[in-house]
């Protein structure tokens, strides 16, 4: 099953490629996470030896995460045009084409392919019995939904207000951590990485959330977004008051 999600992750990734071309919109790559992560699920659920209630939960629950996350990014991307970060990416790499190819898409597909690992983990091995793991990755997820949907829509209602233009969000979950919705991801995806643990040696699937957690707290995610950030007057103050990623930790 490894290189079979393999080819179904790069072949998703290579037509969101495409899609990207034809519309010459690179963040596109971005509404296509979401239903990468649902077809690799389905796929392997498919590709199962078995069907237990372990596998069942794993699948509905990457399934309303992924649907809830695409239906955001369209809505909140819709007519606005290539994201600031992609735009910015267009204007100083030569041969776009080819660089966007590898670096967006293909790189991406291969985060999508680890990040993915206790899922397909799960599908790909004989049924377990539920234990006190699976109770805690539900936990985990549910609070890591709750972040994430929360944040989202907090922000989404502070920028809606024309009385908040050009001010910084620092309500709300947003008191407690500058990314609340990057926060739930990573919590997310712990959460479905327990549920792998209840199957034997699934715990080699932990650089699935580790990966995650690197990217959007140390590469892609925060650092990019908060050098964006840091041209509000109120950054230094909020910075000062407000932990990066981890609610009330301000070193983390």
């Amino acid at each position: 099953m490894y290189w079979q999600v393999a080819l179904v992750v790069f072949g998703f990734m290579i037509l969101a490629f495409v899609v990207a071309q034809l519309i010459k919109d690179n963040s596109i790559v971005d509404v296509f996470w979401g239903p990468g992560f649902i077809i690799v699920t389905v796929f392997s659920l498919v590709m199962a030896p078995d069907y237990d209630l372990r596998k069942i939960i794993v699948a509905f629950l990457v399934m309303i995460w992924g649907l809830r996350l695409t239906i955001f990014l369209f809505q909140r991307n819709k007519g606005k045009g290539e994201d600031f970060r992609y735009n910015k990416l267009r204007k100083t790499w030569k041969n776009i084409t080819f660089r966007s190819f590898l670096q967006i898409f293909i790189l991406q597909g291969l985060f999508m392919y680890i990040i993915s690992f206790p899922i397909w983990y799960i599908n790909y091995h004989p049924g377990e019995p539920l234990s006190t793991y699976d109770t805690v990755g539900l936990l985990i997820f549910g609070i890591g939904f709750i972040f994430e949907i929360l944040g989202d829509m907090q922000l989404s209602y502070f920028k809606q207000s024309s009385s908040n233009r050009g001010k910084l969000m620092t309500k709300g979950l947003w008191k407690y951590t500058r990314h609340p919705n990057y926060f739930g991801e990573v919590l997310i995806w712990w959460g479905i990485w327990f549920y792998a643990v209840g199957i034997p040696y699934g715990w080699i699937t932990v650089i699935g959330p580790v990966t995650i957690t690197i990217l959007l707290r140390f590469v892609s995610g925060i650092p990019l977004l908060e050098k964006r950030l840091s041209q509000y007057p109120n950054w230094p103050a909020y910075t000062q008051k407000t932990a990066p990623f981890f609610p009330f930790v301000k070193w983390l």
